[in-house]
């Protein structure tokens, strides 16, 4: 049976599907306890899977924060239609968490245009709450992160006053239990109008769809001038996330499939299929992109994932790589780290307590010395993790062993000159005066590469 044509999520695009008939109470269960993977300064890197296309085991979970499953719809009354694929959301779910990534339910979608239901439920204020209910009893019976409102496109006038209201009461109901909301907006245009400045106030930030526009597709300048035009009218950067494609117009052959045909593809931004100029970006642009957005916004979004290559021309890799500034350690490997003179990563007197040292000390095949490399960059020892002192970005600040946490004081990714940079303090693990003695405390420093920065990871 051949698989469904491929459905994109904006005003060009097709389709959607979906979504739950719930209860109305509000009880939640506690928010998850996994934290989103760490990125410098809380930079976001937000990818959508739909629900009828890719596979749950096939996402680069390590180089993500956040997946919003699409779609599910609402109806009129505020009840929600059932989900597509549950057993497919409740993995995805699970995988998420495992590694430190939140998952949200995305509501809504472009459905060939039709958000009338939208409009009938956020009219009245009894059918508001009805929706609000059912959504938050979904996120509690999922186990979701939050939600991303994706109404395509509340028009200007008494369509966005309903749409503030909605958006008032959705974020009363699951922010103060430390539930994410979001919403999925127009790039440009007419619409831009039916997102009230009010609404700002209400999520966590928005996800800016920055594509099926500009000539060729989603360039750089046309993409910057949609995020800015709405950081114009009010939106903090940190709440400014920018969407990129990773798919072609004008039609729609996915980066994966255009990468399939020519490998040199994945540095093109335009290429020809067909006798058909097909425009989309590339790794490069997308880095581009993503350099921009550390400066000026709060992170990055695509739609969506299964469209993407899971090698070296990955653009969700080349989004990481370029907020990262390198790459993360192999995962799942379990060993020494040794470094100046040959000596090893150990935790001092093989103690677990809180603030125990970690420093550098002869070789002896101990579990003091034995550390996993977690997907989440985290090294951890003897149950707990590599942290640096109280989360300090300090020259000097010391590295001590404690309970993991998600934050980013615990993330360490390997560079190519053999360094460990903690990217919440853009700093490297250092031993400390460039000594190699039994018992050297090992610190953050800036970035040299000198050799007592210089880490071997487990085989």
């Amino acid at each position: 049976m051949s698989s469904p044509r491929p459905r994109p999520r904006s005003a060009l695009a097709a389709g959607l599907l979906a979504l739950v008939t719930a209860g109305a109470g509000l009880t939640l269960a506690a928010p998850s306890p996994a934290a989103a993977a760490v990125l410098p300064n809380n930079f976001k890197s937000v990818g959508y899977l739909p629900s009828w296309s890719g596979s749950v085991t096939g996402v680069q979970y390590a180089k993500l924060t956040h997946i919003n499953y699409a779609f599910v719809l609402p109806n009129a009354d505020g009840s929600l239609r059932p989900v597509e694929n549950p057993g497919k959301l409740s993995q995805l779910v699970s995988l998420g968490h495992g590694n430190n990534v939140k998952v949200s339910i995305a509501i809504g979608g472009w459905n060939d245009g039709d958000d009338s239901a939208f409009e009938a439920l956020a009219a009245n204020a009894g059918t508001r709450t009805a929706f609000v209910n059912n959504v938050v009893t979904f996120v509690n019976q999922y186990n979701l992160d939050g939600v991303d409102m994706d109404w395509e496109y509340p028009d200007p006038g008494a369509s966005a006053n309903n749409y503030s209201l909605l958006m008032q009461q959705l974020s009363g109901a699951l922010r103060p239990r430390g539930k994410l909301l979001t919403a999925a907006v127009v790039s440009e245009g007419y619409y831009v109008q039916g997102v009230p400045t009010a609404v700002f106030g209400h999520v966590d930030w928005l996800n800016i769809m920055a594509y099926d526009g500009g000539s060729p597709h989603a360039n750089y300048d046309w993409s910057i001038n949609a995020v800015n035009g709405w950081k114009a009218r009010g939106l903090p950067a940190a709440k400014a996330v920018l969407g990129v494609p990773f798919y072609s117009r004008p039609g729609y052959h996915t980066y994966s499939a255009l990468v399939g045909m020519d490998p040199a593809n994945a540095n093109r931004d335009c290429t020809t299929v067909g006798g058909v100029q097909q425009c989309y970006n590339g790794v490069p642009t997308v880095k581009r992109k993503t350099q921009w957005a550390l400066a000026n916004a709060g992170g990055m979004m695509n739609w969506e994932l299964s469209q993407d290559r899971n090698d070296s021309t990955s653009l969700v890799g080349a989004i990481y790589d370029t907020v990262m500034g390198g790459t993360p350690p192999p995962t799942g490997r379990t060993g020494p780290i040794t470094g100046i003179a040959g000596k090893c990563v150990d935790v001092a007197a093989a103690n677990t307590a809180n603030g125990t040292a970690i420093q550098l000390w002869t070789c002896n095949g101990t579990n003091a010395q034995r550390w996993t490399v977690g997907a989440d960059g985290t090294l951890r020892a003897l149950g707990k993790c590599a942290d640096v002192t109280s989360g300090s970005t300090a020259n000097g600040a010391k590295v001590q062993l404690w309970d993991c946490n998600g934050t980013g004081a615990q993330v360490w990714q390997a560079q190519a000159n053999g360094t460990l940079r903690n990217p919440q303090a853009g700093k490297c693990l250092d031993a400390t005066g460039n000594s190699s003695a039994d018992g050297t405390r090992l610190q953050i420093w800036d970035c040299f590469g000198g050799a007592n920065q210089v880490w071997r990871l487990p085989a």
